[in-house]
């Protein structure tokens, strides 16, 4: 075994106890060397590496330390060096190290007593990893929140046209109405854009529907029936804003507007153990279920964009275990049901 490959610390821990603590560390330097849970970094750094005292400083020159530290003056000279130079320097029984992530450098790891060489590289390494993983993390969040945004905005324009349609349809003919319709779209536009953050409840996205509802009743007429009936339990579950109006606009659109005669649209919400579970159910034309499954995928012929949309933001915030489902046939309806967790760490309107 190289020296490399051996552990460098003096009193080697069991395997599980070094891999436990190294997690630790790591899960603690995901904020950076200026986070929170710095300090706790330190302290199960100095333990791993049973050195005499160990500080993590960041750009600032602010040290986290734990353990022994060394003497102000000695330590305070070595690390402005060290950030300056971004080469290591040991002296006066202080090593001092810079540490660098994805080629920046982020701070100084300190280490206090006679420290071999190859503890030195493996503690710097240890927190160098744990630092690129925290950035990784935090930049894959950064994107998956933007996707999000990106994702709800591009669902305003459609609703917005088709409002502003129906409404000026009535400008002329029924102006007291088009002011009616017109009060109810300017709710409609206060909740999907005033509001701060990416998440709702369903209690609002159900008034939402409504509000969508009263417009399209006003263009369909009789030929639109409703029937909305929405569990207590799940009013106050937290929902991404804006998935729930796409698939009852989907039901009239493609199921409802296409056949003849009357047809009903049914929005369901009820709990289901520990999950909501909402369907928007409609008695149109249907399609088959090779094209639904397109439509959920994205590939489909730029029907149904909405459904996709939706789906692919829950799996987003939720997991692929979650989403939505789509039971159809041609002729027969199409039924899609919305999945979530009554209760998801991070979701909170």
């Amino acid at each position: 075994m190289t020296e490399s490959a051996r552990l460098p610390w003096r009193s080697r821990p069991d395997a599980v106890g070094v891999l436990g603590t190294a997690r630790k560390v790591a899960d603690d330097l995901k904020d950076g060397l200026s986070g929170v849970r710095a300090r706790r970094a330190a302290h199960g750094l100095r333990r791993l590496f049973d050195v005499a005292g160990l500080g993590l400083a960041d750009l600032s020159g602010s040290l986290m330390w734990s353990g022994r530290p060394g003497a102000d003056d000695a330590v305070s000279q070595i690390l402005d060096d060290v950030l300056h130079q971004e080469e290591p320097i040991t002296a006066g029984g202080v090593t001092a190290v810079p540490l660098h992530v994805h080629d920046e450098l982020a701070g100084a790891l300190v280490l206090v007593g006679e420290v071999p060489g190859a503890v030195t590289r493996q503690a710097a390494d240890l927190v160098v990893q744990a630092l690129e993983r925290g950035r990784l993390e935090a930049s894959a969040d950064q994107a998956a929140q933007a996707e999000l945004r990106a994702l709800r905005a591009e669902m305003s324009p459609h609703f917005v046209y088709n409002a502003l349609t129906v409404i000026a349809s009535f400008v002329r003919s029924e102006p007291d109405r088009a002011r009616d319709l017109m009060l109810d779209f300017a709710d409609y536009t206060r909740y999907s854009l005033s509001r701060h953050g990416e998440y709702t409840v369903v209690a609002e996205e159900f008034r939402a529907v409504e509000t969508y509802l009263a417009l399209q009743r006003a263009v369909l007429g009789e030929r639109l029936k409703v029937q909305v009936r929405v569990a207590p339990e799940v009013l106050a579950v937290a929902v991404p804003y804006l998935v729930l109006e796409p698939l009852v606009e989907n039901a009239i659109r493609h199921g409802i507007e296409p056949r003849s005669g009357t047809g009903l649209v049914q929005v369901h919400g009820q709990a289901e153990g520990n999950d909501c579970v909402i369907s928007v159910e409609d008695d149109g034309v249907g399609m088959e279920p090779e094209r639904a499954a397109a439509i959920l995928a994205g590939s489909g012929d730029g029907t149904g964009l909405g459904l996709a949309n939706v789906d692919r933001r829950l799996r987003t915030v939720y997991g692929a275990w979650y989403g939505l489902t789509v039971e159809t046939a041609v002729g027969e309806g199409t039924r899609v049901v919305l999945r979530v967790p009554r209760f998801q760490p991070g979701v909170l309107p």
